[in-house]
């Protein structure tokens, strides 16, 4: 399969979907990790044109680690608008893509940031299906099913399916560590250990699927989109 996961910034799909999509690369399906924002205001010091390219550089590592395509639209942080441009943008890269099955971020969250790319994705998808809209790629004439990732700390979100992600615990664990900027940004402005974080988030949904690790997601329950098969590792 070839499989899109859409996250807002550089690191939040390793946070919340990283281990699912280095079991998908183990298995030998084609990973495509696309963030909507490239991250430039992630930092309190660093020059956002210089975090914009140091938090590239993060994503593509980090994807490397497990052989996916790193994919970026390179918007700036809180510039994203459920409006044409974004939606535009994100139906080229799922024309290139072409997914079997797509991963976005939650609609409710803690931020305008992912909750709106969310939207933009889903709207996209809706959009790369249709002939007449022409791009530089081909129409992609498919409503993809999709599914939806946790949300930070889990909070309002209820998983309808997990993925026991104790096989990859350690890639999860370097995928999110490539993220040099924010593991150090997030120690001294939240307090927070990012790779830490990441796995106590797992930790806890693995307790909930009775796993070491897990992660949790919920499927999109829409006309045509709607699977008969589990597309989750």
């Amino acid at each position: 399969m070839r499989i899109l996961a859409i996250g807002a910034h550089p690191d939040d799909l390793e946070i919340f979907c990283g281990g699912t999509l280095a079991l998908y690369a183990r298995q030998g399906h084609e990973v495509f990790m696309c963030h909507a924002l490239n991250g430039n205001l992630g930092h309190h010091e660093i020059p956002r044109k210089e975090l914009r390219r140091i938090r590239r550089a993060e994503a593509e590592k980090a994807a490397r680690l497990i052989g996916a395509v790193s994919l970026t639209l390179d918007i700036d942080d809180l510039d994203i608008y459920d409006e044409r441009p974004a939606r535009l943008k994100m139906m080229e890269i799922i024309r290139q893509a072409r997914p079997d099955f797509m991963i976005l971020p939650n609609p409710e969250d803690y931020m305008p940031d992912h909750t709106i790319t969310s939207a933009v994705g889903f709207g996209a998808s809706f959009m790369a299906s249709l002939p007449q809209l022409l791009s530089d790629s081909e129409p992609y004439m498919r409503l993809t099913p999709l599914a939806f990732m946790d949300t930070a700390a889990g909070i309002n979100f209820q998983p309808e399916e997990y993925v026991d992600i104790s096989p990859v615990e350690e890639t999860k664990r370097q995928m999110v560590a490539c993220h040099d900027s924010q593991v150090g940004w997030l120690k001294t402005h939240d307090g927070i250990d990012m790779v830490e974080y990441a796995m106590q988030l797992s930790a806890f949904r693995g307790m909930q699927a009775g796993v070491r690790y897990a992660e949790a997601f919920r499927q999109l329950r829409a006309w045509g989109r709607i699977a008969t098969r589990r597309y989750l590792p």
